[in-house]
């Protein structure tokens, strides 16, 4: 079967959490995509869920972020299952989420990617995303699947849509 990439429902919850762990992550976000204030997109192979990315359509968390990029959409959580790595999936989501971003007429998209995550920003510089000129910014992020939110430093990535 190919890769089906949609948007998430309430009713995916179990299986995602069951497949990728993370129910904290998953009820939020859930809960902010019925609010409208996000879209979190799913990857789907053989009616199992393999991945997730986050479109996160708020203001952004960060203030360098809401400063230099003020209404500027978030590519938060891009995750594929590690047994589904390295097979074109994660390009495919993050294609996913810009057209839906697209459609939703934004003329670009930010992400912040972990300082350490050399395998991360190969591929978002292979589609296109380049380091702002602003210094590194503390985001938080959730901590392993927990409910508790760390800070990490990350490298901030911009790609025009338009």
């Amino acid at each position: 079967m190919p890769l089906l990439i949609r948007r998430a429902k309430p009713t995916d919850l179990a299986a995602l959490t069951e497949e990728l762990g993370q129910r904290p992550f998953f009820t939020d976000r859930l809960t902010r995509q019925s609010d409208g204030k996000g879209v979190l997109l799913t990857a789907w192979l053989n009616n199992r869920p393999i991945g997730d990315a986050y479109l996160w359509l708020e203001e952004a968390e960060e203030r360098p972020i809401r400063d230099h990029l003020p209404k500027a959409p978030l590519l938060t959580h891009v995750e594929i299952h590690p047994d589904y790595r390295n097979r074109g999936h994660g390009t495919k989501l993050i294609t996913a989420a810009e057209e839906e971003l697209a459609d939703l007429e934004h003329p670009l998209v930010a992400l912040a990617v972990e300082r350490d995550n050399h395998d991360a920003m190969r591929l978002y510089h292979r589609l296109g995303y380049r380091e702002w000129a602003h210094p590194m910014v503390e985001c938080l992020t959730f901590a392993n699947g927990s409910g508790i939110r760390k800070p990490e430093i990350c490298r901030v990535m911009v790609k025009h849509l338009s």
